[in-house]
């Protein structure tokens, strides 16, 4: 009995400190520009992985498994400047809301990239969610479409292509923990030019915390640990299943545990209109996963 829920809890530790990660960065990013960091997001936990895995041995990727670590690394890194950028104008729910269309695009990139068939339900599940985008912009029902909305877009954009590379690089011979590594060292390599950038034009890079730099040390070292989380409870729960679709729906309670946050810590109301557009949002991309896993499991029935 126990073994049956194990997925599933650890699926929720996942979303669980996914959420705090979004939670972390929001507070971080009234601290820190965007550049500095996007770079201790992957720098401070690919430390920690270090010191993990310092009395095993890390393997070194080979020539096809660090192509597909440099492309993960690109999205990765693309995809949290463009999520932390969008925490600094949004709210924590909008941001989350617009990273977590990562799903939706995923099918779309696949079609550019591999070639494979679009389906009509992801060309649908992209109108609404743009419908949405439109109407969370909206102030009393009067659409004033902002850049950050597109900047939090293109975040799920990366995010989808994130997660289409990590599949090929999962099927390595590195383990999870390697793999994560690696990822995050590439990322903080892939982000540095920004922030050689941001030094070199001479912006504001940190504001300090008032009266101690003690919450900034531990929000840093709290996200550090949380982003392992995330990545290492969704490892196990995929290692119980015989289908990651069977968990893929559960992903979605990133949004309760994110609407928790907003509630207690920012007291962010909405209108109807940009209510309306988030619930859209959340309903299309949701859809769209629960309608992929139907279509997957009666197209393996066929076969077998």
């Amino acid at each position: 009995m126990l073994n049956r829920w194990c997925p599933i809890i650890f699926m929720f530790a996942s979303t669980f400190s996914l959420s705090l990660t979004g939670l972390i960065s929001k507070f971080l990013s009234e601290h820190f520009e965007v550049s500095l960091l996007s770079f201790l997001r992957f720098i401070i936990p690919a430390m920690i992985l270090i010191i993990l895995l310092a009395g095993k041995g890390i393997r070194w990727p080979t020539r096809s498994e660090q192509l597909s670590l440099w492309l993960r690394a690109l999205c990765l890194g693309a995809g949290q400047v463009c999520f932390i950028y969008s925490l600094q104008s949004l709210t924590l729910m909008e941001s989350v809301v617009l990273f977590g269309t990562g799903p939706l695009f995923i099918p779309i990139l696949e079609s550019f990239l591999f070639s494979s068939r679009l389906q009509v339900r992801n060309i649908i599940g992209l109108i609404v969610t743009f419908i949405g985008v439109f109407l969370l912009s909206s102030d009393g029902g009067n659409v004033n479409f902002r850049f950050e909305f597109l900047v939090g877009l293109c975040a799920g954009v990366f995010n989808a292509g994130s997660q289409l590379s990590l599949y090929k690089v999962s099927k390595s011979r590195l383990n999870a923990l390697e793999v994560n590594l690696w990822s995050l060292l590439y990322s903080a390599v892939v982000v540095t030019p920004l922030l050689m950038f941001s030094f070199a034009d001479n912006r504001s890079l940190y504001m300090p915390f008032e009266g101690s730099s003690l919450p900034i040390v531990l929000a840093l070292g709290a996200l550090g640990v949380m982003i392992i989380n995330t990545h290492v409870f969704r490892s196990k729960a995929y290692h119980l299943v015989s289908s990651g679709s069977e968990l893929a729906p559960l992903i979605y309670t990133n949004l309760l545990f994110t609407a928790l946050w907003q509630f207690l810590f920012y007291q962010k109301t909405y209108d109807y209109f940009q209510t309306f557009g988030l619930v859209l949002m959340v309903i299309a991309n949701t859809l769209c996963v629960v309608f992929s896993i139907r279509s997957n499991r009666t197209r393996v029935r066929s076969q077998g």
